[in-house]
């Protein structure tokens, strides 16, 4: 599972070896409209399916029914002004199905906040009027720059 190198052993040396994966998923928001019992992720190009599976179900305890997988090809386009093309990398995917009785809800990371809507408008009204103030103020100066008020 682990392509990385840890030293051999050698008598003496300490005897603790912590052996950690080199693959990672990432929970993504999906597109298109799925059914609540779907995840989607994305992952590294070396997993495969058992490797996902194994690893939801090791480090995550998640029950996972079936696993899906799909290699999303990454954008080509052309450098403005160099003239030369760039292919972006390739992503993938995979589609977890948990059990039926099980339902994941994509978490809400930025609730809307009425508060804070409230006193973002609070703010914007406050600079409006003292914008106001000052065009008010500075009307009976014909021909003086803006920048040169008392």
């Amino acid at each position: 599972m682990s392509t990385r190198w840890y030293p051999i052993y050698q008598r003496g040396g300490p005897q603790l070896r912590v052996f950690l994966p080199n693959f990672w998923l990432k929970l993504v928001r999906p597109t298109h409209e799925q059914p609540p019992n779907i995840v989607q992720f994305s992952c590294s190009m070396q997993m495969t399916k058992y490797d996902i599976k194994n690893y939801l179900e090791k480090i995550y305890n998640i029950n996972v029914v079936d696993v899906r997988t799909r290699i999303a090809l990454g954008k080509t386009r052309r450098v403005p002004g160099k003239g030369y093309v760039v292919k972006d990398e390739d992503i993938k995917y995979a589609y977890i199905t948990l059990p039926k009785e099980e339902k994941f809800i994509f978490p809400d990371l930025f609730p809307e906040d009425k508060k804070a809507k409230d006193e973002e408008e609070a703010t914007i009204q406050e600079a409006k009027k003292g914008f106001k103030e000052y065009l008010e103020k500075n009307k009976e100066r014909p021909n003086m720059p803006g920048w040169f008020s008392i």
